[in-house]
């Protein structure tokens, strides 16, 4: 594996194999070797991408010489897609190489994560395309229709065909990039354009909802993580009881709150907040969330703890959540902040411990569908929910609302009781 330090926020893992893993497989097996592969996982970095200098000028150059388009050598998103397969390496001094271009269309998404789900899907086309030796500015539209027919995702260490969702993710996410390369007059068309995608009818067909908990296995998991932080009373312990907590009494987008900052609890009008980044808004983006009682009860206890391990008591400036000391191994000092998987580790673990029936299929989103759905189940009005949940669109909203509570008050009971009068059938059995 190869680390690539991208400044204090995070690090870039890359390995060899990792775009076999995600499974987009060739129509060969006999192809020639592929350069090292990128990691589907890698954090991209969203560093601003700097302008290309001009090389100092001398009559003769000599290697110890500035490169002319030194960013790639020293920028994490460009360093990543150095190693994309079959992109040729940019002509020093080209402004508008393949490359250069890439990392500038990955740079220029709303979000982290946006980036590294586009970085993953690009992945798997180039990947395609240099193992059956295409050149990507020179691909067809059956190029494309091959490659989408030979997709496969990766589910337990077995191969089989993606979803609707996840075909359809893939073919917009090259076709983003071809039209980022046409904007810029560096290829003459987008093969994907005329591609058949998925229908909406399709993806909503296909896609796999976090389970929702109800309200008795919410609390249910709740008392479970506070009760085993209050037998332990460790910092791991209270963390994960954190974790939960924030998951069912908030519902943040996971990214929302394993990216906030201890400095990002504050007070507004009088109550306990916590600013986060919010979806779709750029790097400026900013909102807050009401922390109430139930919720701060465990934070506060774990952030007591984490502060103990310092020599004044004050815990320094950092992630809000973080890995914690290994317990024998000193060279694992913690203090990492947690990733997505961590906490889906956590809730899974949890939820098993507390005999959820769902416990190794929930997810992080879990906590979100939760919250929205059970407070529509009791009549809160849609607005606040809509506002609690960062929607711009109350559709959105409902699309969260499962179906446990519209079965509780569905009118069928009603409709029985007003035809039950009328059935001559009924009657006769009554007899």
């Amino acid at each position: 594996m190869t680390v690539i330090n991208s400044g204090d926020r995070r690090t870039i893992g890359l390995t060899r194999d990792t775009l076999r893993a995600s499974g987009d497989a060739g129509p060969s097996a006999g192809a020639a070797t592929v350069p090292p592969q990128p990691t589907p996982e890698a954090p991209l970095d969203g560093t601003t991408l700097r302008p290309v200098g001009a090389a100092p000028p001398a009559p003769v150059p000599t290697p110890e010489m500035t490169p002319a388009v030194p960013q790639l050598a020293v920028d994490p998103i460009g360093q990543a897609v150095a190693l994309l397969p079959a992109l040729p390496p940019d002509d020093p001094g080209d402004r508008y190489g393949l490359r250069l271009l890439t990392a500038a269309w990955l740079r220029s998404q709303s979000s982290d994560a946006t980036r590294r789900a586009y970085y993953r899907d690009l992945a798997g086309w180039l990947d395609y395309c240099a193992r059956t030796g295409l050149a990507p500015r020179a691909a067809r539209r059956a190029d494309v229709d091959d490659w989408s027919a030979s997709m496969t995702v990766n589910v337990g260490g077995r191969s089989r065909p993606p979803s609707a969702a996840t075909r359809a993710r893939r073919l917009a996410a090259v076709s983003s990039w071809y039209t980022y390369l046409q904007s810029n007059d560096v290829t003459d068309r987008n093969p994907t354009l005329l591609v058949k995608r998925p229908t909406s009818a399709q993806i909503a067909a296909s896609a796999r909802k976090a389970p929702t908990l109800g309200v008795a296995e919410t609390a249910l998991l709740l008392d479970t993580a506070e009760g085993r932080a209050v037998d332990l009373n460790t910092e791991a312990a209270w963390r994960d009881a954190a974790v939960i907590a924030l998951l069912f009494y908030t519902a943040l987008r996971v990214s929302a709150f394993t990216g906030a900052e201890l400095a990002d609890l504050a007070t507004e009008a009088g109550y306990r907040v916590l600013w986060h980044d919010t979806k779709g808004k750029g790097p400026d983006g900013r909102d807050y969330v009401r922390l109430d009682g139930e919720l701060c009860r465990v934070l506060d206890a774990y952030l007591a703890l984490r502060a103990a391990r310092h020599p004044d008591g004050v815990t320094p400036p950092g992630p809000l959540l973080v890995t914690t000391p290994h317990p024998y191994d000193r060279s694992k000092p913690g203090g990492k902040r947690l990733t997505q998987r961590d906490v889906t580790n956590i809730l899974r673990r949890q939820a098993e411990l507390a005999g959820l029936p769902d416990a190794s299929r929930l997810s992080p989103h879990s906590g979100r569908r939760t919250v929205i759905t059970t407070l529509l189940g009791h009549d809160v009005p849609l607005a606040k929910v809509q506002d609690l949940a960062g929607h711009a669109d109350p559709r959105t909203t409902r699309g969260y609302d499962d179906t446990n509570h519209k079965l509780a008050s569905s009118p069928v009971t009603d409709l029985t009781r007003i035809l039950a009068g009328h059935r001559t059938t009924t009657r006769r059995r009554d007899r």
